[in-house]
């Protein structure tokens, strides 16, 4: 059920972000009526497994000032402390363990948008020593309403006594072998693959390419 739900959201924000785009650049009324009634659609498979009703949530998606049209930055604080334990936060809306981070807000760099988290959730300043990766929340198993890209930096702290922010239940350092069985869902994937990242120096990505690929859009390629 969860795979299906996640499924479901994950198309609804997909159809939101075509109906935005094809509102904002519709050449006459045909064009803008298609994407307001895409707009609709998206509403109804999001209220499919959401609390929310269609209209409700259709409200929301047609909202003039949030018309995004790409997917939402995540960012993620890897934080070690000498023993090499690694930081996580308890939230406070399931209970489940994390990275320490957020969405970044309009105005912020990825690199600002996680220390601002980092001190929300557990009282910490850092510092931003680098970037380990970019990895896609479809691909590994992260639980969003919205196409997220999930940004993991790695965060060095003069203080390591972090205190839990008011949206957090705890925030302490954990071994990489006695990890919290709660862990919110594929933080367990990002955790582990970070401490890989940390050790060889590495900054990762989500492979792709178009060699072989015969399906590409041509419809913005000069005409032969």
């Amino acid at each position: 059920m969860q795979d299906l739900k996640q499924a479901l959201y994950l198309l609804a924000d997909e159809l939101r972000g075509m109906a935005a785009q094809g509102k904002r650049f519709a050449q006459n009324v045909y064009e803008a009526e298609r994407a307001d009634r895409i707009m609709e659609l998206a509403a109804r498979v999001a209220a499919l497994v959401d609390e929310a009703s269609a209209e409700e949530i259709h409200a929301r998606f047609s909202d003039e000032h949030w018309l995004r049209v790409s997917p939402a930055i995540g960012v993620n604080a890897f934080v070690l402390d000498p023993d090499g334990r690694i930081l996580l936060a308890q939230r406070r809306d399931d209970g489940r363990w994390a990275l320490p981070g957020g969405v970044a807000e309009i105005g912020q760099t990825p690199a600002e948008a996680v220390l601002h988290e980092l001190w929300e959730e557990a009282g910490l300043r850092g510092e931003v020593r680098r970037l380990l990766g970019i990895f896609d929340g479809r691909q590994w198993g992260l639980r969003t309403k919205v196409h997220l890209l999930a940004f993991v930096f790695l965060v060095d702290c003069a203080d390591l006594s972090p205190v839990p922010g008011i949206e957090m239940l705890d925030a302490r350092f954990f071994r990489p072998y006695a990890l919290p069985d709660l862990l919110h869902p594929g933080h367990d994937a990002l955790i582990a693959r970070s401490i890989d990242l940390a050790q060889e120096g590495q900054t990762y990505f989500d492979p792709a390419s178009t060699f072989g690929t015969v399906d590409l859009p041509m419809h913005q390629r000069p005409a032969d």
